[in-house]
Parts: structure tokens; C-alpha cells; sequence
């Protein structure tokens, strides 16, 4: 596998006028905004500020928690005990996702009832903090997002984000007749987000997911060596079981039907479930492997991946070559659904019902191998670097002036740009 390195963009030309006089005004402010619910969200904030400060972009890069801004005084955790995302994670924990299609209906009503109070934190938010650029990383709020900017600071663009595959709408990602930007990571969602309205010079399509940068930094790696060290077969096709920061108790009846096959069980943070593992194990082929910043290296161990179809697993596996095995059914989490989908007709790996059926997936895909392995290679997902190029012409579009003499707003993107 060639390794893929973060490379600077070639800077553009010193900014001279009224660009010039803006630029040493200080650095633009461009604040990511993320909650934990889920963990995706937060990692692609964290990749995105990681790729703009290794590019060096001029602006000061803000991460803002969107659960402390609307509960500054901690009064969720203080009254519950438990943060507000804890039981949504404890829920993917143990597979509870049974019904979350209803309990979304739920919080998108609720969110609409609390719309009055959370804009009023969001505008105070805003006005002291004074952003340049805004970007959404999360669903459902992005209204309430939109309209406190708007108000707050009226001018600022409005970027959102999608870290899912697609859209699950009403109201979901995409909120209609808002005059802001959409970046999409497929073409299904921005058929989705033209469909609500938005015209194509407010939608950016990129080449997938945002992925963490180190899943381009690959350095050298003796496959072979690193499998014997940790007790695996060299020789056989290796399965790489991840089911987010969390794990799943799934992986258990994985484990359970796969005796014979050489397996890497991530379990994350759940110590509990890398305990129950390790004893099933026994004399089986496998290595239980709990919380790690090093994903990116059991990943690159297996020849093929298992876990839920969720937008980031399914994207890190994918950059790094591995056919998928995954399942689409009532359980799935309905903003994952067309995930499943997307693997299918991609002929990216195998969609079973349940992984109750997990043995003949296997099989298939092991089966399969070279051919799927092929049609992997022909994808090249950039989108972590795209999205920085993508913020910064917005910037440009909103700074760059719209009339008077000969200085167009084409003629000024690249030394406003620079800045």
C-alpha cells in the first residue's frame, strides 16, 4: 500500500489593498461545532482543525462543544448524574438501537419546543465570541445554528458539514431556505440537499468522509512479522471487528460463530466486553485489543472488516482496502441505513440481514477477495483536505468585494485566500 502524506497548499501571492489591510486585522476565526454523541462527530472536528493547523492556514481554529454552550452551568450532568450524550453511547454499548427512528421524532420535537432558549445562549454564544466562519459537524440543530449566526452576527457564513453518508430527512442534516452552505460526502447527499432548494454555488461535494489524517501518514509495515508477533496466521485471511469507541456486545456472537477465523476484536473503552472476549477466546485465533489511538494499525493487519454500518468505521476501512461486512435491519440506526445501501451498490463488501448470518458473509467475502479488493483501490477519499480548501473559498467569497472598478471577487480569491 503506498503511503499518503499530508502535503501544505502551495501558497498564493502577499494580498495587497484592502485584502492586505484585512489580513493584519488578526486571523479569521473559524469555529467547528461537535458534541460527543456518537464520537464521529468530535473526530472529525479534532481531524479538521489537525489538517488546517499542518497546512497553516491563517485562521485560529475554535472546537466548540454544542452541549456545553446550551448547558453551560452543567446542569444535565448535576441533576442526571451522567452527561446528556452518556445514555445515547451506553445504548450503542450494549445494541440498544431498537427504536431509535421514533426517539429521533422525539428530540427533533423537543428541539423545536426549546428552539426560543437555545437561541437566545447561542446568539449570547456568538456575540461574545465574535467567529469569522462557522461549521456545523452535528445534525438536528442546525437550524437553531443557522438562525442564532444570522441574527448574532449577521454576514458570518454558515457551513454545515454532513458526517453522514446521506441525509435522513426532514429536518435531520438539511434545514430548507436557509441561505447557507452544505458540504455533502456523496452524491445521494447533495441530490438530497438540492431537493430542499439550495442552489449548486452553496453545495460542496467531496470525495467521501472525514477521516483522520493519520490514515494518510501510513508508514512502513511488515504485515506478515506484526501478525506472528501478536499470534495470528500470516497466511489467513484475518478479520479486523469494530463497532465504534464503544464496542457492542454483538461481538461476542461474532466471536462465537467465527471459532476457526483469525479475528482483531476492538472493543474501545468497554472493559468489561475486552474481558468476556478475551476468556471465550480461549485457543481461538484472535486478539482482543481495548481503548487505542492507534486504530489505523490493527486496521491495516486485516484483510477484510465487521462491524455496524457506521459512516467513519466504514470509510477508515474502506481507504484502507477492506471489504466490508455489515448488516442493515431494525436495529440499524436510521441516519446508517442508506450506509448499508452505499456498500451494495459500490460492491464494496457484503450486506446480511443480521449477523446471525455472519459465517456465510465471511465466507463470501474471504471468497471474494481479490475482486472486492479491486474495486476498493479505485476509491480515493481526500475529503479531509477538501474540506479546508471548501471553508477557505467561503471565506473569500464573503470577503472578496462584489462591485467597483476592476477588482472582481475572482481577480481577489487568491490573496485574500492567502491570508
Amino acid at each position: 500500500m503506498l503511503d499518503r502524506t499530508i502535503t501544505a497548499p502551495e501558497r498564493a501571492p502577499a494580498a495587497t489593498g484592502t485584502a492586505q489591510a484585512r489580513q493584519g486585522a488578526g486571523r479569521r476565526k473559524v469555529d467547528l461545532v461537535y458534541f460527543n454523541a456518537g464520537g464521529g462527530h468530535r473526530t472529525s472536528a479534532l481531524a479538521l482543525e489537525a489538517v488546517i493547523r499542518e497546512q497553516r492556514r491563517p485562521w485560529e481554529v475554535r472546537l466548540v462543544n454544542l452541549t456545553e454552550v446550551l448547558d453551560a452551568k452543567d446542569v444535565f450532568r448535576r441533576v442526571t448524574g451522567m452527561a446528556p450524550e452518556h445514555l445515547y453511547n451506553v445504548r450503542l454499548q450494549r445494541g440498544w438501537t431498537l427504536g431509535l427512528a421514533q426517539e429521533l421524532k422525539l428530540l427533533q420535537r423537543m428541539i423545536r419546543l426549546g428552539h426560543a432558549p437555545m437561541l437566545r445562549l447561542l446568539r449570547r454564544h456568538w456575540l461574545r465570541t465574535a467567529p469569522d466562519l462557522v461549521v456545523s459537524l452535528v445534525p438536528n440543530f442546525n437550524r437553531v445554528l443557522y438562525e442564532s449566526v444570522a441574527t448574532a452576527v449577521p454576514g458570518v457564513p454558515y457551513v454545515t458539514v454532513m458526517t453522514d453518508l446521506a441525509d435522513h430527512p426532514p429536518n435531520f442534516w438539511v434545514e430548507a431556505g436557509q441561505d447557507q452552505h452544505i458540504v455533502c460526502g456523496t452524491p445521494r447527499a447533495q441530490q438530497q440537499a438540492a431537493a430542499q432548494g439550495y442552489p449548486s454555488d452553496r453545495l460542496h461535494l467531496t470525495s467521501g468522509m472525514i477521516i483522520r489524517p493519520d490514515f494518510y501518514r501510513l508508514a512502513a509495515l511488515d504485515r506478515e512479522a506484526e501478525r506472528r508477533r501478536l499470534g495470528l496466521d500470516p497466511a489467513r485471511a484475518t478479520g479486523v471487528v469494530m463497532f465504534g469507541g464503544h464496542g457492542s456486545r454483538v461481538m461476542l456472537d461474532i466471536a462465537r460463530q467465527l471459532p476457526d477465523v483469525p479475528l482483531i476484536l476492538m472493543c474501545g473503552h468497554n472493559e468489561n466486553l475486552a474481558r468476556s472476549l478475551r476468556r471465550a477466546a480461549a485457543a481461538a485465533p484472535r486478539v482482543v485489543i481495548e481503548f487505542t489511538p492507534d486504530v489505523v494499525h490493527y486496521l491495516r493487519l486485516g484483510d477484510f472488516f465487521i462491524g455496524k454500518p457506521g459512516p467513519a468505521s466504514l470509510s477508515e476501512a474502506v481507504h484502507l482496502g477492506l471489504p466490508v461486512v455489515t448488516v442493515r435491519n431494525a436495529w440499524t440506526m436510521p441516519q446508517e441505513r442508506y450506509n448499508a445501501q452505499w456498500v451494495r451498490e459500490n460492491g464494496l463488501g457484503v450486506v446480511h440481514d443480521s449477523f446471525r448470518t455472519i459465517r456465510p458473509a465471511v465466507d463470501e467475502v474471504i471468497r471474494r477477495l481479490p475482486e472486492l479488493q479491486h474495486r476498493l483501490r479505485a476509491i480515493d477519499n481526500r475529503a479531509v483536505f477538501e474540506v479546508p480548501e471548501t471553508l477557505a473559498h467561503i471565506l473569500c467569497r464573503r470577503e472578496a468585494p462584489v462591485s467597483g472598478g476592476p477588482e472582481t471577487a475572482e481577480a481577489m480569491l487568491g490573496p485574500v485566500c492567502s491570508a
